[in-house]
């Protein structure tokens, strides 16, 4: 991948700031890109016309500088509202739906300066890793079109793993961050909860889930993240984030491998060896690495997350299955979490989350040992793209539609920073990669990680062979 389209986007921005290039050029490269590549993979959604899209390239070249963003196009998760563009949630329900006005992740770049191009395509209402939906239809892995590219953060993943956007934001709650960018060998960022504002509803009664950035390198996303993160006076939560120097020796830093958590988490062959091939460049570059034992109950965590994810759903989308209208028009993954999670009880509730307080600080503990802890961040391969979800993992049955993501929960069930390194390609030349996370606050800390880790292997500059 060549040219301005290939390129970092701190580099990009730099060379627009010094006149080298103009928001012009980077924008018809940018529409040749999609149109050269997003038939093949369908990961560019409610792309605007051309003409307005020139138009306002041109009008950044005329203005001003906002931002580091100045006249970069962007592509937004449709999961985020955005004044004049179609946001459907990957939902019938929403297909012709146009906001009125910007939420805070699109609100945030336009500030920075960016040019809105469209969406990244997502599963319906972000529901499942696996980014298809019957409005778009299926988002592919562009290392094998046959495969899924993980969600529900897919379609900003396989963008990205393309060159059709220097940057993505992406959200996570059951690891939307980390699946996708393992599965197209880039990075993704689920910062420390609170970091970035969420909805004042789920911020304040579930917090599980957080926007965050995904790049190609670190230092991109580290740039996007202090772009996304601070408070907003009509939000709940935000803090200011400044990643300083990303360049750190990491000699004596204390790297704890958790492996398939004490055997608690079926794992397709070859997930482990490739992640301790990935911890060995750790290694390299002067970490001490250990095997760390199980530091909680697998099945506590997974107690506890089912709940909370599903109350969470449920208050969120319920109101959608009370409409008859929408009868056939849910697919049966959202129906069953609104369901579950109209089941519980108050003392359901309490339960799950007196669990959660019991993890934090069985996690805590663990981190008074170790600065940074790793996992898998997958326990699959990307699976065929015909299915909806992996029923059998190495001989086990996933009992729901998620268990085979149960790896990504203990990060997420109490806040934790982590990001997903590309660890590089298996056998059959597909990717995966490790989560590496660490206690609440750690975000800068484990951006010098992954910077320090990029350097010495450079693993997104495999571009995928379909390109």
């Amino acid at each position: 991948m060549v040219g301005m389209t290939g390129q970092s986007a701190l580099k990009v921005s730099a060379r627009l700031a010094a006149g080298e290039v103009s928001s012009v050029e980077l924008m018809r490269a940018t529409l040749d890109r999609i149109a050269a590549v997003n038939a093949k993979v369908n990961a560019i959604v409610a792309l605007r016309g051309e003409d307005d899209l020139m138009a306002e390239a041109a009008a950044a070249d005329r203005g001003p500088r906002r931002g580091w963003l100045h006249g970069v196009p962007i592509a937004v998760k449709d999961l985020v509202a955005t004044k004049g563009i179609v946001t459907t949630w990957g939902s019938p329900i929403y297909q012709d739906f146009v906001p009125d006005e910007d939420a805070l992740v699109a609100r945030r770049l336009k500030q920075a300066g960016a040019i809105l191009i469209g969406k990244t395509n997502v599963p319906e209402f972000g529901l499942g890793s696996n980014t298809y939906n019957t409005v778009y239809g299926v988002t592919r892995n562009p290392y094998d079109l046959t495969r899924s590219c993980g969600g529900s953060s897919g379609g900003a993943a396989v963008a990205l793993a393309t060159g059709m956007v220097p940057v993505a934001d992406g959200s996570d709650m059951m690891g939307s961050l980390r699946n996708p960018a393992a599965w197209n060998n880039i990075y993704g960022m689920r910062p420390t909860y609170g970091l970035i504002p969420g909805d004042n509803a789920g911020a304040s009664l579930h917090p599980l889930a957080t926007s965050g950035p995904m790049a190609r390198n670190p230092a991109d996303m580290a740039a996007l993240l202090e772009t996304l993160a601070g408070p907003d006076q009509m939000l709940c939560g935000g803090a200011e984030f400044v990643a300083g120097d990303l360049n750190a020796d990491l000699a004596g830093l204390r790297i704890g491998w958790l492996g398939d958590w004490g055997g608690a988490f079926a794992m397709e062959d070859g997930i482990l060896e490739i992640s301790e091939a990935a911890l060995s460049v750790l290694v390299g570059l002067g970490c001490n690495v250990e095997p760390v034992a199980t530091p909680f109950p697998a099945e506590k965590i997974w107690q506890s997350w089912t709940a909370l994810r599903s109350w969470s759903v449920a208050d969120k989308w319920g109101v959608l299955i009370d409409d008859t209208g929408n009868d056939g028009l849910l697919k049966p993954e959202l129906i069953w979490e609104i369901e579950n999670g109209r089941r519980l009880s108050n003392a359901d509730i309490l339960r799950a989350n007196a669990a959660r307080a019991d993890w934090f600080v069985a996690a805590a503990q663990v981190f008074q040992t170790y600065d940074a802890l790793v996992l898998p961040s997958a326990q699959v391969w990307p699976f065929s793209s015909d299915l909806d979800w992996p029923q059998v993992v190495s001989g086990q049955t996933m009992d729901t539609y998620h268990r085979w993501m149960e790896v990504v929960i203990a990060v997420s069930l109490i806040g934790l920073p982590a990001v997903n390194l590309p660890a590089g390609f298996g056998e059959q030349g597909l990717p995966m990669g490790v989560q590496i996370f660490g206690p609440r606050g750690a975000d800068g800390a484990l951006l010098r990680i992954a910077h320090a880790y990029h350097r010495a292997t450079n693993w997104p500059g495999n571009f995928p062979p379909v390109l």
